[in-house]
C-alpha cells in the first residue's frame, strides 16, 4: 500500500511501494572484502606518502645523495684545484658557488663534503644499529641480574663527557675520518640499546614468544625471528634521527679542527673556513655549507617524525 503523508492540511507526493522492496542478498556477499588486504609495511608506506613534509624531506635526501655522487663529476673543476688569481670570487657562470681563499671551486667542494658528511652519518648509524640492537635485545630478553649489570654499564658510558672521549681518541689515533667514526660510535649506540631494551621487555611476554620458549627454541632465534621484527618501527625511526646527529657532530668537530683534515673536506670544515670570510662580505663561503647542514638535518628530522607516525600500529586503519 502506498504511503501518503499529510501535514497541516496539505498532502505531499505519494511514496511508491517499490521503494520498500527488500534487497536480495547474494550468497557470497558476506565473504567479500570491502578493501584489499594491506601488509604492515605497505600500509605504513601509504600513510607516509600522505605526509607531505616527510615526503619532501625524503625527496631532498634522495637528490642530495645523487648530487653527492655526480656533483664533483659534472663540475669542470677538481676538489683540490687551487688558483690564487681566482680567490674569493662570488658565484658566477664559471664558479657556481664561488671560490674560497685558495681559489678552489666551492661547488665541487660542497658536494665532495656531502660525500664525507653522509658517509659519516650513515656508517655511524649502522654501527649504532648493530651494537645497540644486540646489546639492548640481549639485556631486555634476559632480564634480572644480567639486565641490571648491562644497564649499569650503559649508565657509566652515558656519564662520560663526549668531547673528552673524542679528544682522547684524537690523541691516541690521530685526527681523521676513522677517528671520527670511532668517536661517534663509542657512546652513540646507547640510545638505540635503550629503545630496543624497552621494546623487548614489552614484547617478550606475548603469547607467541612464550609459545616459542615452550617448544625449546634457542634464545638467538627468538630474538631474531620473534622480537626484532616487531621492534623495527622504533628502530628505523631512531636510525633516521641518528644520522643527522652524527652529521652535526662531525661538522662540529671539523669546525673545531678536530675532524677531517686537508686535502679532504666536509661541510663543517668549509663552515669553519668561511666564518671569518663573512665579515669581509664573502657570504657564499659560509652560506652554502651552513645551508646544506641545516637542510639535511631538517630533512632527516621531518622524515623521522613521519616514519614515527606511519609505523605506529595504533594509527593503522
Amino acid at each position: 500500500m502506498a504511503l501518503r503523508k499529510q501535514h497541516e492540511g496539505f498532502e505531499e507526493s505519494v511514496i511508491p511501494d517499490e521503494w520498500f522492496v527488500p534487497k536480495v542478498k547474494e550468497k557470497d556477499e558476506g565473504e567479500r572484502v570491502s578493501r584489499p588486504s594491506l601488509s604492515y609495511w605497505k600500509d605504513a608506506w601509504l600513510r607516509l606518502r600522505k605526509n607531505k613534509l616527510a615526503m619532501a624531506g625524503l625527496i631532498f635526501l634522495i637528490l642530495l645523495a645523487i648530487m653527492a655522487v655526480i656533483g664533483p663529476m659534472i663540475s669542470p673543476h677538481s676538489v683540490s684545484e687551487q688558483n690564487l688569481r681566482n680567490q674569493n670570487l662570488p658565484p658566477s657562470g664559471e664558479y657556481w658557488f664561488g671560490t674560497d681563499k685558495l681559489g678552489r671551486d666551492m661547488f665541487t667542494r660542497t658536494w665532495y663534503g656531502a660525500r664525507i658528511s653522509l658517509f659519516v652519518g650513515v656508517v655511524a648509524a649502522l654501527v649504532d644499529f648493530v651494537i645497540g640492537v644486540l646489546y639492548g635485545g640481549v639485556s631486555g630478553y634476559k632480564g634480572g641480574r644480567t639486565d641490571n649489570i648491562m644497564m649499569r654499564i650503559i649508565e657509566i658510558l652515558y656519564g662520560l663527557p663526549y668531547l673528552l672521549v673524542v679528544i682522547l681518541l684524537m690523541v691516541v689515533m690521530g685526527p681523521g675520518l676513522t677517528t671520527i667514526i670511532v668517536a661517534l660510535s663509542a657512546t652513540g649506540w646507547i640510545g638505540m640499546a635503550r629503545i630496543v631494551r624497552g621494546q623487548v621487555l614489552q614484547i617478550k611476554n606475548f603469547e607467541y614468544v612464550l609459545a616459542s620458549k615452550s617448544f625449546g627454541t634457542k634464545t638467538t632465534r627468538i630474538i631474531r625471528k620473534n622480537l626484532l621484527p616487531n621492534t623495527m618501527g622504533p628502530i628505523i625511526v631512531q636510525i633516521t634521527l641518528t644520522v643527522p646527529s652524527a652529521i652535526f657532530s662531525e661538522a662540529f668537530l671539523s669546525f673545531l679542527g678536530l675532524g677531517i683534515q686537508s686535502p679532504y673536506t666536509s661541510w663543517g670544515m668549509m663552515a669553519s673556513d668561511g666564518l671569518s670570510a663573512i665579515i669581509t662580505g664573502q657570504w657564499w663561503r659560509l652560506v652554502f655549507p651552513a645551508f646544506f647542514i641545516s637542510a639535511t638535518m631538517f630533512a632527516f628530522n621531518v622524515l623521522g617524525d613521519g616514519l614515527q607516525d606511519a609505523l605506529d600500529p595504533r594509527l593503522r586503519r
